[in-house]
């Protein structure tokens, strides 16, 4: 049986049945992958980080072929710089936009002008309060637990959670630790509307990845992510392998260099080739399932859950 729909700010936002959303993974957050988490109900996302507009462009092209459900786009703005990113995003005719890595200033009046809701990742309370300076639509809060690029002073989403909705109203998405039903509910409890999922996305029958990076996530335990670059930027959560391992001792290294190999890691296995960027809940990760899987299984546990609670501490 599919779960039974949300309906809340999310929700209503996203136009999805389920607020779980596919994190806009650097060239993995594509038609592929996207269109698979829209179709379960959720919203697939297509990322701009990668900087390829020309393949962009066709990815959302090929969305609209194999979806059509709502999806997202990812404005990563301190990679994009130069580019006329806005008017670029505003013509693919999408209406909900995450943005990150830099001030939602530049972009939000232009995107809600447009039709668009934004939502802007942060990692720190500070981060968030400017953001909602900025007249965002919601936030994605982001626990340092979580893989990619990361700030810094890692805050993990158990604290920092509950402290940004104590001080905003808007709508919030939790990512960093979501990957499940248990997470999902555990998030709901200190006050997001909605989860973000990157590495259990990433694993999935629908990721383009290679299978070598997907088995070594499944062979991974909690404590294989190391978190590099803490003493400049970005700092990154990545998966524990013999470059990530050398680069753990450094605090301070240009991340970058690392990437120049991205595609042999991403879609030839080669994990040594770049840094296969994957959060801590590798750690629970033990089935590559499909997206349509996933979203289900977290719907039924989420529901699971709350249920649970309800009976054991309801009055």
């Amino acid at each position: 049986m599919q779960a039974k729909p949300i309906h809340n700010r999310v929700t209503a936002m996203t136009g999805t049945d389920y607020p779980i959303i596919q994190a806009p993974m650097g060239w993995i957050a594509r038609a592929q992958l996207a269109s698979a988490v829209s179709n379960a109900g959720g919203l697939g996302v297509i990322e701009t980080a990668s900087g390829e507009f020309d393949n962009i462009r066709a990815e959302v092209a090929k969305m609209h072929e194999l979806t059509d459900k709502p999806f997202g786009m990812n404005v990563a703005l301190s990679y994009v710089k130069g580019s006329n990113i806005i008017d670029f995003v505003i013509e693919q005719g999408i209406k909900f936009v995450t943005t990150s890595s830099g001030s939602p200033a530049v972009c939000t009046r232009a995107f809600q002008d447009a039709g668009i809701k934004v939502f802007h990742v942060v990692p720190t309370l500070d981060m968030a309060l400017k953001a909602i300076d900025c007249g965002v639509d919601g936030l994605v809060v982001e626990g340092g637990e979580g893989g990619g690029f990361k700030n810094p002073s890692p805050v993990s989403s158990m604290v920092l959670l509950p402290l940004i909705r104590s001080r905003v109203d808007v709508p919030i998405i939790a990512a960093g630790g979501m990957c499940d039903g248990l997470s999902m509910a555990g998030a709901f409890a200190m006050g997001a509307e909605g989860v973000q999922m990157g590495t259990r996305m990433l694993g999935s029958t629908d990721s383009p990845v290679h299978d070598n990076w997907k088995q070594a996530i499944l062979a991974a335990k909690e404590t294989d992510t190391v978190f590099l670059n803490q003493s400049s930027r970005p700092a990154l959560r990545a998966l524990r392998t013999e470059r990530t391992a050398q680069l753990l001792p450094l605090g301070s290294f240009n991340a970058m260099e690392h990437f120049t190999g991205v595609r042999e890691l991403y879609f030839g296995g080669d994990m040594e080739a770049a840094i296969p960027l994957s959060g801590q809940v590798v750690g629970r990760i033990d089935a590559i399932q499909s997206a349509a899987e996933i979203v289900q299984e977290t719907m039924q546990g989420f529901y699971h859950a709350v249920q649970s609670l309800a009976s054991h501490y309801g009055q």
